[in-house]
């Protein structure tokens, strides 16, 4: 079924499905038209020599855009001569062939994920240099309002894509730079002292429990692990009896590459417990075969709950071991090494502190200002900066 009338923005989100897919054609750019599938998604196409050829989805696209766009291919001809190849034949090939053979499976995984989840869907019948930033920020909005952190990866990946297509000379710039990501959930858990006591004595007390039943020691021995050397879940629960080395680990394979962990005697003491085993991994799977123990490690849902901290994850445990290294005066590069990053400013996110220590810090630094103003470190604490301190060499 085709039908002719003037195409606009609300005509074509008010267009219904049907049964079948149908056409609309524009009276305005008669080479112009939207198909409506039944699933309710529309998209622009455009007519030449009784084919169509799709513009991309209608949703990303005003119709002045797409209208402009039919004009261009009838006048060019470029519904043939593609110089400037289409989206999903760039990342498909040249975009890809850049990075795959330095990324990490899991990275290849994650990206592959996006762009056939994400990107294609919307852009992939677009040719590189035909996407613009209003069919960006549509996109996004759209995807950000049910998944907003996929959005931001989505994004930068796009992004990405569009860098190389800058340096592969297909488009002069990129139409994602100005796009402003999703602001983060900030996430700054980590234990204190009296909430360490309290884990340590459930986990004591599960230990000890008759009724615990053997596929539990292992995850409670990988938690404590995760508390005592600050380690990323997957670095434990897949460690391999060949990275233990006495007094450390020496991971062949982390996050940012090989690095080595070193160990405090209650960890050793853990480590040397689980190299009785005749296994591949530390902590193989209960299910058998040459594979490790599942990440889920469900008991921790069950601790928390009885430790009252339900609102702690297990990465926090790394959190919480970056944030008292730095609470004892450890060096911030030091507590970067220990946590395996290339970068401090990541290890920054991690090293949190509590309101008490930064109320004795500020208390000390306090008490230095006062000693070097020659005033009073409790006559300090009461007022402000008097005008003649400031003026005043110290």
């Amino acid at each position: 079924m085709n039908r002719r009338t003037r195409l606009t923005d609300a005509l074509i989100r008010r267009l219904k499905p049907d049964r079948r897919e149908y056409t609309v054609r524009d009276t305005v750019v008669p080479s112009l038209g939207v198909r409506v599938h039944p699933s309710g998604g529309r998209a622009y196409v455009h007519f030449v020599d009784g084919r169509k050829v799709s513009l991309g989805p209608a949703m990303l696209m005003a119709v002045e855009d797409a209208r402009t766009e039919s004009r261009v291919r009838l006048s060019n001809g470029v519904t043939e001569k593609r110089s400037v190849p289409l989206f999903r034949d760039f990342v498909a090939g040249p975009w890809r062939d850049s990075w795959v053979h330095r990324c990490k499976p899991t990275t290849i995984s994650l990206r592959d994920r996006l762009v056939q989840g994400r990107l294609l869907p919307a852009f992939g019948d677009l040719r590189l240099d035909r996407i613009t930033p209003m069919m960006i920020h549509r996109w996004f909005d759209d995807c950000s309002r049910t998944a907003p952190g996929t959005a931001n990866l989505s994004l930068q990946t796009l992004r990405h894509i569009l860098n190389h297509a800058i340096a592969c000379g297909h488009v002069p710039s990129n139409p994602a730079r100005r796009i402003k990501l999703n602001p983060g959930k900030k996430i700054t858990r980590f234990l204190s002292r009296e909430e360490l006591e309290r884990l340590h004595r459930v986990l004591d007390r599960h230990e000890r429990s008759a009724s615990m039943r053997a596929s539990q020691r292992p995850q409670i021995d990988i938690i404590r692990l995760l508390l005592l050397t600050g380690c990323r879940k997957g670095e434990i629960v897949r460690l391999r009896r060949d990275e233990v080395a006495g007094t450390c680990l020496r991971l062949h394979d982390s996050k940012t590459g090989p690095r080595t962990v070193f160990l405090n005697g209650e960890a050793q003491a853990i480590i040397e417990r689980r190299m009785t085993g005749g296994t591949e991994f530390l902590f193989p799977s209960p299910k058998g075969g040459n594979r490790p123990i599942h990440d889920n490690l469900p008991i921790w849902y069950r601790l928390r709950k009885e430790a009252g901290l339900d609102d702690v994850r297990l990465h926090d445990l790394r959190h919480t071991y970056a944030s008292h290294a730095v609470m004892q005066g450890t060096p911030l590069p030091v507590v970067a090494r220990l946590l395996g990053h290339s970068q401090t400013t990541t290890t920054l996110r991690y090293a949190h502190t509590g309101d008490r220590e930064t109320e004795a810090a500020a208390e000390r630094i306090g008490g230095v200002i006062s000693g070097l103003l020659g005033k009073p470190a409790t006559d300090f604490r009461r007022s402000r900066w008097p005008s003649e301190a400031l003026n005043s060499p110290l």
